[in-house]
């Protein structure tokens, strides 16, 4: 019972705790600044915490979690996430005093679950922590109660995710049921039967009730629904945080639980990363709306990783790699969209003509964001898939890292789209310059990132591969 284990997610319980009781007690609730700053507070804590265990390889609490660098890579990208996210919705919580002190609460409480996600080693423990972040985030999408969209996200979300948890609860039966065993390490030792169809089906529930938390085709349903209708910061946090420990769950359980030797999981997983790519690609070519785009790439974007998971060993650095450069991109280009339409009042690519001249700003990091998202030189976004692609090719998933290449030229064309009504469409209206806020310093720092993950994406590359091999 190390209760130090344990450390970076109570930090954020009790900085959550903190915000939506004093705001409830205190005579007219805590002011914004407030609220930020113990949020900050909260993180900082979280993370001196996480860093004080990393590389200790350490489990408690008869073996359900572990503090590891695989676990201590995922925390400090969460951690990073949820902050930009929260600066980055600084002026939406000062326009909407009701229930802000809610949300940045849940905002916490759901970064405290995904990290638990990523250092759970035991499937029961996954699942609460998977279900405690989904009830979260679910609430979140639905923050604007008197706007029916939000609405509708709030309730297709916690839906669609009820439905995936029961698959996945089945998966975990299924495995329990063959060994006996809830631990990761466990099942796999125990994990030899006479047929491959029983834990063929138990992989494949697993991968369903994963899959619904990084959208993977066919469990993306929920995705440009909810992208859209949830308040853009809370689109923002699903499109980083909550895909990046999908995918820390993901790749602990298939590598830690699932011997290749007993089914063929990596043939599996390509499949889906093939059919990931190709449909979320497809269909953004015909949005919009900038955020249903957005969604669909993100989509697209979860193909691209599920290449890595399918290379297995050799493929779980240039993953974390990439999540770490996604983060940066995609929170350039939601924090981009979120000052973009509320300069403008309106998400419709359309009406994004001739920004460059009405704010040469904020086009510029939205463009940026799009051409990593697309893969150029020599931003982030190019580095990751190259890394991913080799990773495969070593794998010999040669037709795999063809679809990609294939699937990296024909997103080209929405993101460039956008660039263009960008650059070379008019545009008509004018947008008043604004002093500098919390949520364009957010901006700053994600677009910086960009250049400076790609500019360093050797030395970081080597971090992530380092965190991978501390799997056991």
């Amino acid at each position: 019972m190390d209760l130090r284990l344990l450390g970076p997610e109570v930090a954020l319980a009790v900085a959550a705790s903190v915000i939506i009781l004093a705001d409830a007690f205190i005579p007219g609730g805590l002011s914004r600044r407030a609220m930020l700053s113990v949020a900050a507070l909260g993180i900082a804590i979280s993370a001196w915490a996480a860093i004080s265990l990393g590389g200790s390889s350490a489990s408690g609490f008869n073996g359900t979690i572990r503090a590891d660098a695989f676990s201590l890579f995922f925390e400090l990208l969460l951690l990073a996430g949820t902050l930009l996210v929260l600066l980055a919705a600084a002026t939406l919580l000062e326009a909407s005093p009701r229930y802000r002190a809610e949300s940045v609460g849940l905002v916490l409480l759901a970064t405290a679950a995904l990290m638990l996600l990523a250092s759970a080693t035991e499937l029961i423990t996954i699942y609460l922590a998977l279900e405690t972040s989904s009830l979260s985030t679910a609430f979140l999408s639905a923050w604007n109660k008197k706007d029916l969209r939000s609405n509708e996200a709030g309730l297709k979300y916690f839906v669609l995710s009820a439905i995936a948890s029961a698959v996945l609860l089945y998966g975990i039966a299924l495995l329990y049921g063959l060994t006996g065993q809830t631990h990761l390490e466990g099942i796999r030792q125990l994990l030899e039967v006479p047929s491959k169809a029983p834990v063929l089906l138990a992989a494949a529930m697993l991968l369903a009730g994963f899959g619904f938390k990084i959208s993977a085709v066919p469990f993306q349903m929920w995705t440009p629904d909810v992208y859209e209708g949830a308040p853009t910061p809370i689109t923002a946090y699903l499109s980083v945080a909550s895909k990046a420990a999908g995918f820390a769950v993901l790749v602990r359980v298939l590598q830690t639980t699932l011997p290749d030797t007993q089914i063929d999981w990596p043939l599996l997983v390509a499949i889906v990363a093939a059919l990931t790519m190709t449909v979320g690609n497809l269909v953004a070519m015909a949005q919009s709306n900038i955020k249903r785009m957005l969604a669909y790439s993100s989509i697209a974007q979860a193909g691209y990783v599920l290449i890595g998971v399918a290379a297995s060993r050799q493929g779980t650095g240039p993953v974390l790699f990439y999540l770490l450069g996604y983060t940066a991109t995609n929170l350039g280009a939601f924090i981009a969209v979120i000052e973009i339409a509320r300069r403008i009042g309106s998400e419709q690519m359309a009406d994004f003509a001739g920004l460059y001249r009405r704010a040469p700003g904020l086009a510029f990091a939205l463009a940026i964001s799009l051409l990593s998202l697309a893969g150029l030189p020599p931003l982030v976004g190019f580095f990751g898939k190259l890394f991913l692609f080799w990773a495969a090719i070593q794998a010999n998933l040669g037709w795999l890292v063809l679809i990609g290449v294939l699937n990296s030229a024909a997103s080209l064309f929405y993101y460039a789209q956008v660039i263009h009504t960008m650059y070379l469409l008019p545009g008509e209206g004018e947008v008043s310059p604004e002093a500098p806020n919390l949520s364009t310093g957010s901006l700053v720092v994600a677009v910086g990132g960009i250049f400076a993950l790609g500019i360093f994406s050797a030395p970081l590359l080597g971090l992530a591969i380092t965190a991978a091999e501390s799997l056991p």
